[in-house]
């Protein structure tokens, strides 16, 4: 078990959430492509810097970029929203994913202005 990869636990919980139909020929399994994709963005590395003990950087992105628009990410968080709300370990005052940024101009992290 490597970090930012999930654990047999938490595999469990999310696995009969995955897509079924498959496409093309051979196929990587969910597990290593999500645990890739945990990767990429748990360590903030480009997706060509992926460490060779997962499926190609490309073929990840293509599935993440597939699970994005097919909704896949949204049927798992749902899924562990609900859950976890029926086991009362949600506070929906507090509750909030956001995935927004907002850059910052030079002068703000102490810069010259021009």
């Amino acid at each position: 078990m490597h970090r930012h990869e999930l654990t047999d636990q938490q595999w469990d919980l999310i696995k009969g959430l995955m897509p079924t139909q498959r496409r093309g020929g051979a196929w990587n399994d969910h597990r290593s492509m999500l645990n890739a994709m945990l990767w990429v963005l748990g360590t903030g590395a480009a997706w060509r810097d992926l460490p060779e003990r997962y499926p190609s950087f490309k073929s990840v992105h293509h599935r993440f970029r597939r699970w994005q628009k097919d909704g896949t990410f949204e049927r798992i968080l749902r899924a562990l929203r609900i859950r976890l709300d029926k086991q009362g370990l949600i506070d929906w005052d507090l509750w909030l994913v956001d995935g927004s940024n907002v850059r910052a101009s030079r002068a703000a992290a102490g810069g010259e202005k021009k």
